[in-house]
């Protein structure tokens, strides 16, 4: 537990450590002693098997009506997951979400909505179909077991303006290696899909901070998800760009549901499926399911697992 001197020298040292970011998440505006004990649960989402430490790992805060963005997004910082998320009551929904990396805000993103699914069964806010109101629209999951789906909402897409050159160039690989047609597709988050020629080509990418902040999203974020087939399944890897690094992501489902986007644009024959595996250059071992229906509906599914609880005392 945090106690509230602990958590004013942490403000503190914080502010002197980094006065740009704490000005930017407003801590002087935080008072410790008027905030509540928050539960929290620590989920792995898109694991492989069994193994409690594979897929990408998500922190869900139980009930997050005493606070505000100020301190949301203070304490997905302070877990520095890829991800936390924040469970409120919803009209339209068995509960709203809100999604934090430990810089800004997203509309949606696939690990925290099935993690987050598994959660709000867990406190008894739904059965096995639920649906979560996120910023980018109402998301349905459904469950079996501890395996769980989400239906996407439908893409929109447009083309990428910069030549095959620049990409390969970003991407740290050979022209050669990018495949047809790479696209912006957004089914809740835009991002950036880059088919490759071959598996090879997927494990060489090396990607530059420079050029992918160049071209980041309609949002301003530098991102882009690269996949090849490998046998019967696919390889893929999701990079993001923070501060003047470029950071990989273990298992991105806002990003496979953006790949069954890309299939819908270039008129792949439906239904189509594919098993993708990811996080392996992460440390992070991932598998997850995609499947585009004859209905045109995108489907992400994934195992998850818990492997803590605790409470936080501000």
């Amino acid at each position: 537990m945090i106690h509230a001197r602990t958590a004013k020298q942490t403000e503190y040292k914080t502010k002197r450590y980094n006065m740009t970011l704490a000005e930017s998440l407003e801590f002087d505006e935080i008072d410790p002693t008027q905030m509540p004990s928050l539960p929290y649960r620590i989920v792995n989402v898109f694991t492989q098997g069994d193994n409690p430490f594979s897929g990408n790992p998500l922190c869900v805060f139980e009930n997050g009506e005493s606070l505000d963005t100020v301190m949301m997004q203070a304490l997905a910082l302070q877990f520095n997951l890829s991800e936390t998320t924040f469970i409120l009551p919803s009209a339209r929904a068995n509960a709203r979400v809100r999604i934090f990396t430990p810089r800004y805000e997203l509309p949606f993103a696939g690990h925290p909505t099935l993690g987050t699914a598994h959660v709000c069964r867990a406190l008894g806010l739904g059965p096995d179909s639920l649906t979560l109101e996120m910023t980018a629209g109402v998301i349905s999951v459904t469950a079996g077991g501890n395996s769980w789906a989400l239906r996407a909402n439908a893409p929109n897409w447009r083309e990428v303006q910069e030549p095959p050159a620049l990409l390969a160039n970003m991407l740290g690989i050979d022209v050669q290696d990018i495949g047809a047609r790479p696209l912006w597709i957004n089914t809740g988050t835009e991002q950036l899909i880059v088919p490759l020629m071959s598996e090879a080509a997927v494990r060489r990418a090396a990607p530059r901070a420079d050029i992918l902040g160049r071209l980041g999203t309609r949002d301003g974020a530098g991102m882009a998800y690269v996949f090849a087939p490998v046998g019967e399944q696919l390889l893929a890897r999701f990079f993001f760009q923070q501060g003047s690094a470029v950071l990989e992501d273990p298992a991105t489902g806002s990003a496979t549901a953006n790949l069954g986007g890309w299939c819908l644009a270039l008129g792949r024959t439906l239904p189509c499926s594919f098993e993708i595996s990811q996080g392996e250059y992460a440390g992070r071992p991932s598998t997850l399911r995609l499947e585009v229906d004859a209905a045109r509906r995108i489907l992400v599914s994934g195992d998850v697992i818990e492997i803590g609880t605790g409470v936080i005392t501000l």
